[in-house]
């Protein structure tokens, strides 16, 4: 019998009150499950708004130490309930050290570990620097219940070399948990196609199915606030689209994927024998 894998995306709007945003999740989740889908993935920090539009210091009185962040208190007792894997997004605190992480939980409810953003933008309404360090895990990829997933955060996903890191460590699929939308230094700029382009290219490159979660709606805040463009999808390994949102939808994707397939067809393609580590060193060098 084939080894599959249904995949979920959920895009929805969030407030600034964390119980309801986790309960909000829950339900999502749980019409998710009930669709067949066995890993499912919320959007970046769906606890509450996205507070990086600004600086401001009260924010860090959100961030707790993973194991014990509402959201994972809530959310992994609900992936062993229903059986499914969820990448849990959150603000971690660690001492006095600040992070995007997300925790992955798995299909009994057991914490596989934590998976910390490499990449942290600074930038008009994505001012991630002054909350967050850059991660100090490398990118991670967990034997789950129902295949080798790997995750990236947003800014993340901008990146060839965390799906490619993510591909050589055997991931199977890759989820990219997001909150991006409009530009307040331009309002004329509209990144949603680059967005998703770029991700549909790590599919190609790497022959493997991506999952893409962001928020939608209006969230007021200083500077002008922000306007998330949802779009979240989920590619197969041509890079095509097989289920998307449009910019306002809210609710669940699914996808089901062949993974016995997908494993044969990438060494088919011969993108990973074919690859010249003698000559990539400029990659690791100065920009």
């Amino acid at each position: 019998m084939a080894r599959t894998i249904t995949v979920a995306a959920l895009q929805t709007s969030y407030s600034e009150d964390m119980a309801a945003n986790i309960s909000k999740t829950e339900d999502l989740i749980r019409r998710a499950a009930g669709q067949g889908a066995q890993a499912i993935l919320p959007s970046e920090l769906f606890q509450g708004h996205y507070f990086c539009v600004s600086q401001e210091e009260r924010w860090f009185a959100t961030a707790y130490p993973w194991r014990e962040h509402p959201a994972v208190k809530a959310i992994a007792p609900l992936a062993g309930e229903l059986g499914v894997v969820i990448p849990i997004s959150i603000f971690e605190r660690e001492g006095p050290h600040y992070y995007n992480s997300v925790v992955m939980a798995d299909a009994d409810g057991s914490l596989l570990g934590v998976y910390r953003k490499s990449h942290i933008p600074d930038g008009p309404g994505y001012q991630e620097k002054y909350y967050f360090r850059p991660g100090d895990t490398g990118f991670k990829v967990w034997d789950t219940r129902f295949g080798r997933l790997g995750v990236g955060i947003c800014w993340d996903q901008w990146y060839p070399e965390t799906a490619r890191a993510m591909a050589l460590q055997g991931a199977e699929v890759l989820f990219y948990p997001t909150a991006i939308g409009s530009e307040p230094h331009d309002s004329s700029l509209d990144t949603r196609d680059p967005w998703r382009r770029v991700m549909q290219g790590h599919a190609v490159a790497n022959v493997i199915p991506v999952v893409a979660a962001n928020r939608i709606g209006f969230e007021p805040g200083s500077g002008g606030g922000q306007n998330f463009y949802g779009s979240s999808f989920i590619a197969d390994h041509r890079g095509d689209l097989v289920s998307s949102f449009e910019r306002g939808d809210e609710g669940v994707l699914t996808a089901t994927f062949d993974l016995d397939f997908l494993h044969t067809h990438r060494a088919a393609w011969g993108f990973f024998r074919d690859r010249r580590t003698d000559l990539y060193g400029a990659l690791t060098g100065p920009a």
